[in-house]
């Protein structure tokens, strides 16, 4: 079989990976000012009639035609021109069926946007904890649902605590003492003793959580009654209480009858890998978006972060405090996460579809200027939008082929791919299907 195109592989170390890519977009500006022609074509150079190689291990080299013992590709003829340059050549008519584009190295400030997951939380700053500093048993409860808003200074629950009762009836006592004193006209040091001992007991209830008006209350009715009503600390919604039903549930001191959380305000947290933290610090600002509500955006800034990187996972979780006044977000909603921080200036770039990802190597296909097309491997930096930086491999001003339809990710498809150029003519090879273009 008459071969329409030659293989051409350098032998520098490292390069192991050949690979193709394909769009079906208008041919870009390199297509319209082609290299002058060669006086001799490929197809003219002499060949080592003797010599096979594999296009994807040119280091397996045979006497005889076959196939490569690595990865079962057809064997190819070496060619004098494949060891001068390192590179394979297509024929004009495989450029044109295919629309190959390519796009300039470039030198810029690359805009650093970094974007991830997160899940909305509640304010731990916020979240409220209603208990007893006293023995009792709650006799009704006004609240006793999860879900329930509620308004600081809303009744919660009564309680009956006979501490609370003898505490109070001390109280009156004290007050009734004191008032007898005055009106008896007894001597003033015996009246400040009076009232110290009143000052105590008044002090004694507001340490079991009886707010300045209900000791008020207390005083002007002049009897203590059976049960306390406990109030709510805080606005917002209870998100969890103890217990099935409140109603009759024995309490000791300092047991959480009831968890109240403020949502206006919530906390994103989202994870960050590790070549992203230099980036993201402490104030960073952030956007957040939620499937539920695709049309508004809602503005947070970094307030910390955990302590520790996650072992599994390799990122590290940040805290996002996030505005919710109108209180449409909730907890455990999952959330789109855009940090934007500052540009990366000088940058060498290239577009992020011309990297070709496979195993452990990332490829560019050089468009050389001699017409043709040189894998290269490349070290990639931080990836923004449409761009990728590169750190090595690369340099300003050579052109790389770019494909905005598909990457080739596998070894399958790499071998189909240099089995297309090896044709050159874009003919479907018998053992490999051609990929996908997806629109």
């Amino acid at each position: 079989m008459k071969l329409r195109t030659k293989l051409i592989l350098g032998v520098g170390a490292g390069l192991g990976v050949a690979a193709a890519v394909l769009v079906l977009n208008p041919p870009s500006e390199w297509f319209r000012d082609p290299p002058a022609p060669r006086a001799t074509t490929v197809a003219e150079a002499e060949v080592d009639a003797s010599l096979y190689t594999c296009g994807m291990h040119p280091d397996v080299i045979r006497h005889e035609p076959g196939t490569c013992p690595i990865c079962g590709m057809r064997l190819v003829r070496k060619t004098q021109t494949e060891a001068d340059t390192g590179g394979v050549r297509v024929s004009q008519q495989f450029l044109q069926n295919f629309a190959v584009r390519t796009a300039p190295v470039e030198r810029r400030d690359l805009p650093i946007t970094i974007r991830t997951v997160g899940e909305l939380a509640h304010n731990e700053e916020k979240v409220f904890s209603v208990n007893t500093k006293f023995e009792g048993w709650i006799e009704s409860a006004r609240v006793n649902n999860v879900g329930e808003f509620v308004t600081a200074g809303d009744p919660l629950f009564e309680i009956y605590s006979p501490q609370l009762v003898t505490t109070a009836r001390e109280f009156l006592a004290a007050m009734d003492y004191v008032a007898r004193l005055e009106r008896d006209r007894a001597y003033p040091e015996a009246v400040q003793r009076a009232k110290s001992l009143l000052d105590a007991a008044r002090e004694r209830l507001a340490y079991w959580d009886m707010s300045p008006a209900q000791i008020d209350a207390l005083a002007a009715a002049k009897s203590a009654p059976r049960t306390i009503t406990f109030h709510s600390p805080a606005s917002g919604v209870v998100v969890d209480k103890m217990g099935d039903s409140l109603d009759g549930m024995k309490l000791g001191p300092g047991m959480t009858v009831l968890k109240i959380a403020d949502h206006t305000t919530l906390w994103a947290e989202a994870d960050f890998y590790e070549e992203d933290l230099r980036h993201v610090h402490v104030g960073s600002q952030a956007t957040i978006t939620a499937a539920a509500f695709p049309e508004r955006r809602w503005e947070g800034s970094v307030l910390f972060f955990r302590s520790a990187v996650n072992a599994e996972t390799r990122t590290l979780t940040a805290f996002i405090e996030v505005a919710n006044d109108d209180l449409v977000l909730r907890p455990r909603m999952y959330v789109d996460v855009v940090l934007h921080v500052d540009d990366l200036p000088d940058a060498t770039t290239i577009p992020a579809e011309s990297v070709l990802h496979s195993g452990e190597r990332t490829v560019a296909i050089v468009a050389r200027a001699d017409g043709a097309f040189e894998p290269r491997e490349v070290e990639l930096g931080i990836r923004s939008g449409e761009l990728q930086q590169v750190t090595a491999g690369l340099g300003v001003g050579e052109r790389v082929v770019v494909s905005s339809q598909f990457l080739i990710d596998s070894e399958s498809n790499l071998r189909a791919a240099i089995g297309q150029l090896l044709r050159g003519d874009g003919e479907q090879a018998p053992d490999a299907a051609m990929p996908h273009h997806h629109h």
